[in-house]
């Protein structure tokens, strides 16, 4: 290729305003996807709880009547919200695909959340991890392990423990075993 080669030629100038012009006039993309029938539209069902794998499961869909279906979710579900209306989407029109898309909040229902006492607690920062448990906290790993109770007892337990310092090693106790 030479140097007086042009390697692209230059557009002809357009009207900018009838570009614009001719864009609003063509129709939109989403008017052709737009469903044909009320299949395909969003509906609400009852979360009705979780199968044994973890999945959430809905009851009440107007294409399964009395019938459980499995759904998948975009929002977190917990056991509180059992019973619970969800809006539902199905992917690509098939019903037995649903699609968990939120949980209905109705503002004049009268019923109080049940009150479920916090099990355990984490709070974290930069400089400490704090975990709070009613009864009981184990960290383990393999055969080792360390409890805390709620008696305020620290069990160590392990096949080799060792303790090192290198500053001062401090065993107090009311009484002191060892072996």
């Amino acid at each position: 290729m030479g140097a007086s080669e042009v390697l692209f030629k230059p557009l002809p100038a357009r009207d900018a305003g009838s570009e614009l012009q001719s864009l609003l006039e063509r129709p939109h993309a989403a008017q052709t996807y737009l469903p044909r029938s009320s299949d395909g539209l969003p509906t609400t069902a009852r979360f009705h709880g979780f199968d044994l794998q973890g999945v959430p499961l809905l009851s009440g869909l107007r294409h399964f009547p009395g019938e459980l279906v499995r759904a998948r979710t975009t929002v977190t579900l917990r056991t509180e919200t059992v019973g619970s209306t969800v809006l539902v989407l199905c992917e690509d029109g098939d019903w037995t695909r649903a699609i968990i898309v939120g949980v209905v909040q109705d503002p004049a229902s009268t019923a109080a959340p049940i009150a479920r006492p916090v099990q355990v607690e984490v709070h974290a920062d930069d400089d400490r991890l704090v975990l709070s448990a009613q009864r009981e906290i184990v960290l383990k790993c393999g055969a080792a392990s360390i409890t805390l109770t709620r008696a305020g007892k620290v069990l160590i337990e392990g096949n080799y423990v060792m303790s090192r310092s290198t500053g001062y090693n401090k065993i107090k106790g009311a009484a002191i075993d060892i072996n």
